[in-house]
């Protein structure tokens, strides 16, 4: 009786302590497993978020001598092609060498490293000497050497209100053209005086 109960006790010992063991191992891979995932998953976000560049500044000049200065808080590079910069909170200062400068500022922005060419969107505002223009996109160009502003434009300056679809700028000679998309719609000027 007395080796029986030794041996059920033995017996449950080495039971016990092979369960623990195969349990432990277990436990062990299965935090490894864990683990790893973990690491995996940490370094895809990194890499998937490895394109986001915070507070972006770009400045540049032309062969005539005008410098863009373009800030950001935060950029994010367009996967299928490098040199295109999504922007958000975008702060552009165009220094002209033969005129004041032009303030623009918008929500959002699409800039292109090789050419310059810069899209703003969403609450853009365009500030030069008394005049102030808001819209909801503007496309900025050196190669076309051209401000395109349009959807739900505003004009004013000390004189005047004017509402439009469209404003192009020539950037150079300042020459400028107003005109709504459709021909029996009329640019709406209303005079301050």
């Amino acid at each position: 009786m007395f080796r029986k109960k030794k041996f059920i006790i033995f017996f449950l010992i080495f039971l016990c302590s092979c369960a623990a063991l195969f349990f432990g191992d277990f436990f062990s891979k299965k935090n490894e497993n864990i683990t790893e995932n973990i690491l995996k998953d940490e370094i895809k976000e990194n890499n998937y978020n490895s394109n986001i560049i915070k507070d972006v500044n770009y400045q540049s000049k032309d062969a005539r001598g005008n410098e863009y200065i373009i800030d950001a808080a935060e950029g994010r590079i367009d996967i299928s092609n490098t040199n295109i910069i999504f922007l958000t909170n975008v702060r552009a200062l165009i220094k002209m060498n033969n005129s004041k400068d032009v303030t623009i500022t918008s929500d959002y922005g699409k800039y292109n490293i090789d050419n310059y060419d810069t899209i703003f969107s969403k609450n853009l505002k365009i500030y030069y000497l008394d005049n102030k223009i808001t819209a909801e996109y503007g496309d900025f160009s050196i190669l076309r050497n051209s401000m395109i502003v349009s959807k739900d434009v505003i004009y004013t300056n000390l004189e005047n209100i004017l509402k439009a679809d469209v404003i192009e700028v020539n950037i150079e000679t300042k020459d400028t053209i107003i005109y709504m998309h459709e021909e029996n719609k009329k640019v709406n000027i209303k005079s301050m005086k």
